[in-house]
C-alpha cells in the first residue's frame, strides 16, 4: 500500500479520536407522543378566568330576584305603619322609597297587576282609577282605646290573650301605649316558646285573698290525680264535691234519646178467605 494514504490513515484516525463525541439515548417505543402530549400539557398557560361573572340568583329573570323586591317592599311599608305613617302610595313612590326604580318594565308589570294585589299584607286602593297601596295589619288598632277594646273583647268571648308580635305589628308606637296602660293589661311569656302573651286586667276580677289562703293552696299536692281521685279525697275529708251540689257533667258524646217502641204491624195474607176458612183443631171433621 501507498505509504503516503497510510499517514492520513492514521491522521484521521487520532483526530477522530481527539473529537468528543455525545451518545443520543434511544426512545422507548410507544411513548413518544405521551411524552409530546406531557410538555405540551406543561407549557400550556392556564385560561384566564372571566372577569364578568353571572350571578343566577340575583338575574333579572330568576323567581328568588323578584320575591327579594316584593319582601323588601312588604317589609318598608311595614316599618312605615308602624312609625305612624300609613297613607297609599302609588308604585313608583313605592320603589322610588325602597331604591328600586332599575327594574325592568317586566317587573313592574308582576308587582303591579299580580304580586302586590294579591299579597294578604298589601291593601289595594283605587282613587280615580289608580291603584295606590298600604300595609295591612291583623288588627285594626291605632290607640290605646282601640287596644283596650280589643282585649277585652277577647277576654269577654274567652279567647284569651294575643300574642304582643301581633300587636307590635298593627299598633303604630305600640311601646308608648303600653306604658300608658300597664295598669290595664297581663303580660305572660308562653312555656314552650318564650313568646310574650298581653291579657285584659279586669278591674272587676281583682281581690285580694287571705295569706293563709294561698299557703294552703300551695301545700296541697295533685300532680298525678284525676278528677275521680279528688272526689275520692273530698269525700274522705267530709267535702262535698261539685257533682254532688248539682253540677253535672257534660259528656262530650250526646246520648240518642229512645223513641217510645212502635207495635210491630204484620202483613196478612189470604184476606179474600177471610170467613170462608174454619179451624178444626178442637173438632175434626168425622168426629
Amino acid at each position: 500500500m501507498d505509504p503516503a494514504l497510510l499517514k492520513e490513515r492514521e491522521a484521521f484516525l487520532k483526530r477522530a479520536k481527539a473529537t468528543p463525541t455525545v451518545e443520543k439515548r434511544k426512545a422507548k417505543p410507544g411513548n413518544d407522543g405521551n411524552d409530546k402530549k406531557s410538555k405540551k400539557a406543561k407549557m400550556k398557560p392556564p385560561p384566564p378566568k372571566p372577569t364578568n361573572t353571572v350571578d343566577y340568583k340575583m338575574s333579572q329573570g330568576s323567581s328568588q330576584y323578584k320575591f327579594g323586591i316584593l319582601a323588601k317592599i312588604v317589609k318598608y311599608m311595614k316599618s312605615r305603619h308602624q312609625s305612624g305613617i300609613n297613607d297609599p302610595l302609588v308604585l313608583e313612590e313605592i320603589l322610588d322609597e325602597t331604591n328600586q326604580l332599575d327594574i325592568t318594565s317586566k317587573m313592574r308589570h308582576w308587582l303591579a297587576t299580580e304580586s302586590l294585589i294579591n299579597n294578604p299584607k298589601i291593601i289595594v286602593v283605587n282613587e280615580d282609577g289608580v291603584n295606590k297601596f298600604c300595609f295591612k295589619p291583623k288588627f285594626d288598632i291605632h290607640d290605646k282605646k282601640s287596644l283596650i277594646k280589643l282585649l277585652k273583647s277577647y277576654d269577654l268571648h274567652g279567647r284569651g290573650g294575643i300574642l304582643i308580635d301581633d300587636i307590635e305589628e298593627s299598633l303604630p308606637n305600640m311601646q308608648k301605649v303600653l306604658e300608658k296602660l300597664k295598669d290595664h293589661i297581663i303580660s305572660v311569656k308562653r312555656p314552650q316558646d318564650k313568646k310574650e302573651v298581653l291579657f285584659y286586667n279586669d278591674r272587676y276580677c281583682r281581690f285580694k285573698v287571705d295569706e293563709e289562703f294561698q299557703k294552703l293552696w300551695r301545700s296541697v299536692a295533685v300532680e298525678g290525680l284525676d278528677d275521680q281521685k279528688v272526689e275520692e279525697y273530698l269525700s274522705k275529708q267530709g267535702i262535698t264535691s261539685m257533682e254532688a251540689s248539682g253540677y253535672k257533667k257534660v259528656s262530650s258524646m250526646p246520648r240518642r234519646k229512645k223513641g217510645k217502641q212502635k207495635p210491630r204491624s204484620f202483613k196478612k195474607h189470604n184476606d179474600h178467605l177471610d170467613g170462608v176458612l174454619q179451624d178444626y183443631t178442637e173438632n175434626p171433621p168425622g168426629k
